[in-house]
């Protein structure tokens, strides 16, 4: 049974494609799909140990689904990193971490990015992290951009492409 992830980034596939606004390679255009292969459970295990955390299942569903995914415009929303590409922000861009550091109203900011995963947009204009929780608190989704007066939180990964493909539909 397909899940409505999987539906969600199949449509965002075909209707990227179908637009024709955006560079696809001929593989992607045959098969309408934006993702890669599924990740194996020694892929998303070995990544979960490489970063010593559980990574939460709603990730790890989307990795099932695809371990990857490409972005119909990446000057507006980040790809999907492959497993082997995903790591944490400090080692990605510390640079961005100190910049929130310095200023004292947006510390709290600061502390989160300096824990958090970049699952998308690496190398690109913006990033999807992942923010571990503290004290068995909630993952938090995030995507972070220059352009964006902080971050833009979304309730899950789902909900993120759930938006995406909404943006993309309008656009």
């Amino acid at each position: 049974m397909e899940t409505k992830l999987k539906k969600t980034l199949k449509k965002i596939s075909e209707t990227a494609i179908k637009q024709g606004e955006f560079i696809f390679t001929s593989e992607q255009v045959e098969s309408k799909w934006l993702g890669g292969k599924p990740a194996t459970a020694d892929e998303i295990k070995q990544l979960e140990e490489r970063l010593q955390i559980d990574l939460p299942k709603d990730y790890k569903d989307f990795l099932s689904i695809t371990n990857g995914f490409t972005t119909p415009n990446e000057n507006i929303e980040p790809s999907f990193e492959s497993t082997t590409n995903v790591g944490f922000l400090k080692d990605i861009d510390p640079e961005i971490i100190e910049i929130w550091i310095n200023n004292d109203e947006l510390l709290d900011v600061a502390i989160k990015l300096a824990r958090s995963i970049v699952v998308g947009g690496r190398n690109q204009e913006q990033y999807f992290l992942l923010v571990p929780p503290l004290l068995g608190g909630e993952w938090e989704y995030w995507k972070f951009a220059s352009w964006i007066p902080g971050e833009d939180p979304y309730e899950g990964i789902e909900n993120y492409f759930i938006n995406a493909l909404d943006f993309l539909k309008s656009s």
